[in-house]
């Protein structure tokens, strides 16, 4: 990992503002939609067991647990993990929430043996040095047939994004070469990828039927942020980022990809 614990836990309060926000809002429910999709929600075989890598305060493990899942949320960081427990209480879903802290390079044994239905790696890779490396370590507690699900800031939109909310068309070109971002709010620099090298790299390890979608394909390119809080503005907001999600044209452009994809089973 890029950033030690620390770094993180001081960060909290501004991470949790921003959940809150409208875009915060959208990534998490574009996220669960998406997943959904290939998702029984339990109705066929009992509850699904999911293991959400690098989970945090549990943004996406409370939605799933909501829905009738067993979620594991692995992280680092002490305060994600005590907030993701809070949360959890809050919601009355402790019994299906379960926090670990652990390094997702060097995940227990009893994690990697756990033969999920279902495992998340999402916002993870832009702050690891080795993507296949840890590719190959989130997808080893995945039993075969299985849902993997990765999300990550979209390269190909660090370009768009410094031309339209900087207004700075040389920044913008100098982006196209570049695969760094800075994150203030964690006080670290990221990696970019696309959504292209990841579906080879996910093949390449055993991976099939890859789908790509696009995680706030609008919102990020609006400049009036304030309005964005409007309810009527942003439940209209809402559904057009939910019916481009998944449309080739604008996945390619967004804020983040996520992609899901099928653990093969061995011939």
């Amino acid at each position: 990992m890029a950033q030690d614990h620390d770094t993180f836990d001081t960060a909290m309060a501004t991470w949790q503002e921003w959940q809150d926000a409208p875009w915060g809002r959208l990534r998490y429910t574009l996220a669960e939609v998406n997943l959904v999709r290939h998702l029984d929600d339990g109705t066929a075989g009992g509850p699904l067991r999911i293991l959400d890598l690098a989970g945090g305060d549990g943004g996406d493990a409370i939605r799933l647990a909501a829905r009738g899942h067993h979620v594991t949320v692995v992280d680092l960081a002490p305060a994600m993990l005590t907030a993701a427990e809070a949360r959890a209480e809050a919601s009355g879903l402790s019994d299906r929430i379960t926090c670990v802290r652990a390094d997702v390079r060097t995940l227990p044994p009893d994690i990697t043996a756990g033969a999920f239905d279902v495992v998340l790696c999402h916002n993870l890779l832009a702050h690891v040095d080795d993507v296949p490396g840890t590719l190959t370590t989130a997808l080893a507690p995945l039993k075969h047939g299985g849902l993997f699900s990765v999300m990550a800031i979209n390269r190909h939109s660090e370009p768009l994004n410094i031309a339209v909310r900087r207004l700075d068309p040389a920044a913008a070109l100098a982006a196209l070469d570049s695969d760094r971002l800075r994150n203030d709010m964690f006080d670290t620099d990221l990696t970019l990828h696309t959504a292209e090298e990841v579906t080879s790299l996910l093949e390449a390890l055993g991976c099939q039927d890859v789908h790509h979608y696009g995680i706030r394909t609008f919102c990020d390119y609006l400049t009036d942020d304030a309005r964005k809080y409007d309810p009527t503005y942003y439940a209209d907001l809402e559904r057009l980022e939910l019916a481009t999600t998944a449309l080739p044209p604008y996945a390619r452009t967004a804020r983040l990809f996520q992609l899901t994809a099928r653990k093969k089973t061995p011939a």
